[in-house]
């Protein structure tokens, strides 16, 4: 009765956790572009890939349909969401909010092995900047906001920026992907940690703020769409060896 009981306990554990790893797994296609944005979803090839019923496979993307990354059409399937410029820029406005809560909470918190991390991280950055490796910055810039968001301490925190951050992933790899803007990018990551070192939340706050201020200021100039606020955040982000470009 015992090996009964814990054969359908494993056999239920495995059944509802595959869905979860089916929406990992094709979360990872999208995040990689290996699913562009706004193509179709189809699940007898997913099943396949991943050798599974197509049960789980709809389970996944009924999920990641509410994590904003697919749509649904009626009679037509499922697709990779593609954002639209408009929906980006309010996704922007609403990181700058949480980019400083972010700064704030981790300027409080952080310590001094952290701080060396980060630096470690930007000086990898500039390499990847000097070399254009896109794929490897992108990955280094991950890595660096990861560690924020752990020190930050806030799950409620981490789980709407995460959201945001995917959805606002969409938008650049459909209209951001020739690259650009690598090395202001990790100016601002160095200007970051300092002011995450500081330890003055104010100063740290701001800094992130900034820091998305001046990506929108950029994605404005590179869709001809510079408002007198975009344009303020523009210059006061960039270097002037740096002039804005595009952010990838």
């Amino acid at each position: 009765m015992v090996t009964s009981n814990h054969s359908a306990a494993l056999a239920f554990l495995q059944s509802s956790s595959l869905p979860m790893l089916m929406q990992e797994e094709i979360e990872r296609l999208i995040m990689t572009g290996e699913l562009p944005v706004g193509s179709r979803i189809n699940e007898s090839e997913l099943s396949q890939r991943f050798n599974t019923s197509r049960g789980p496979i709809r389970e996944a993307l009924r999920a990641l349909e509410e994590a904003g990354l697919v749509r649904n059409e009626k009679n037509r399937g499922v697709f990779v969401r593609e954002i639209a410029f408009e929906e980006a820029d309010e996704i922007y406005e609403l990181r700058e909010a949480l980019e400083e809560i972010i700064g704030r909470r981790v300027a409080l918190a952080i310590q001094p092995d952290a701080v060396e991390r980060l630096r470690a991280m930007v000086d990898a950055m500039r390499s990847a900047a000097q070399a254009q490796d896109v794929e490897q910055y992108a990955q280094l810039n991950l890595q660096f906001h990861e560690i924020l968001l752990d020190t930050a301490g806030s799950k409620k925190l981490t789980e709407t920026y995460k959201r945001l951050v995917k959805e606002l992933h969409l938008f650049r790899m459909r209209a951001l992907d020739s690259g650009g803007g690598l090395r202001v990018s990790a100016d601002e990551h160095s200007h970051i940690v300092d002011a995450i070192a500081s330890g003055n939340p104010d100063t740290a706050g701001r800094a992130l703020r900034e820091h998305v201020a001046g990506s929108r200021a950029r994605m404005h100039k590179a869709f001809g769409r510079i408002d007198a606020d975009a344009a303020i955040s523009s210059n006061t982000t960039a270097t002037p060896n740096h002039p804005p470009q595009k952010e990838v």
